[in-house]
């Protein structure tokens, strides 16, 4: 009924407890329906006041950025630190590349949407994106060995 095991382990063992407590109040008969309403009790109980705990929020209380992930400073300066570094390898490389390569990795267009933007056919995109990455590829090594 909890969905935990680590909770039904506690509540099994509040079950006894209340049991033994209140084993003058047990008439005798059928044990296992009697265990059996107080550990259904003892569940209700705990929902409850999993219920009374949850502080309701709307999406006006929490930060914008909480809501887009949940990563850290840290992660988030370093993300923007790769996307710096990617869109200057995609400026530094020669057209066809150049555009297909800033509107693909860095706007996250796909292939079809860069082709009706441009007019230029699918296939040819693809084979562009294709070769920018590649050279990006290149160009990362490159400045890795460098820097």
């Amino acid at each position: 009924m909890t969905g935990d095991y680590f909770t039904a382990e506690d509540l099994a063992q509040e079950t006894f407890i209340s049991a033994y407590k209140h084993l003058d109040e047990f008439d005798g008969q059928s044990e296992k329906a009697w265990l059996c309403r107080i550990a259904g009790n003892k569940c209700i109980d705990y929902h409850r006041a999993a219920a009374r705990r949850m502080v309701p929020t709307t999406e006006e209380d929490m930060p914008e950025e909480k809501l887009k992930s949940s990563e850290g400073p840290l992660q988030t300066v370093l993300n923007r630190q790769v996307m710096e570094e990617l869109q200057r390898c995609c400026e530094e490389l020669q057209e066809p590349y150049k555009e297909v390569a800033l509107m693909h990795f860095l706007e996250g267009r796909t292939a079809k949407e860069i082709a009706e933007q441009t007019g230029i056919g699918v296939n040819t995109i693809q084979t562009r994106i294709y070769r920018a990455r590649e050279k990006l590829k290149i160009s990362y090594r490159k400045e890795m060995l460098e820097g």
